[in-house]
């Protein structure tokens, strides 16, 4: 129990990993100082660990991973869209 917990809720902290860089670029509509490339490769990674948790049927994997995944993609597209 104990441990499901713990996992639910390190799960949920690193679902919001990107959130305030999410929310600042989109604020100041800016994101010249942001690396694209680590955002590529940070959507790769969630893309392999969802797969993973899939496999082992492993929800708070697959969730967690969702969410920064989603994160990772607005972030690629804010980079296109305000770099300047």
């Amino acid at each position: 129990m104990f441990v499901d917990v713990l996992g639910s809720v390190a799960g949920a902290i690193t679902a919001f990993t990107f959130l305030p860089q999410v929310i600042k670029t989109w604020k100041e509509k800016s994101a010249k100082d942001i690396s694209l490339s680590m955002f590529m490769i940070a959507a790769s990674n969630n893309i392999l660990w969802i797969v993973y948790g899939i496999l082992k049927s492993d929800w708070v994997i697959i969730l967690t991973n969702a969410a920064v995944f989603s994160m990772a993609v607005t972030m690629i597209v804010l980079k296109f869209r305000y770099n300047k």
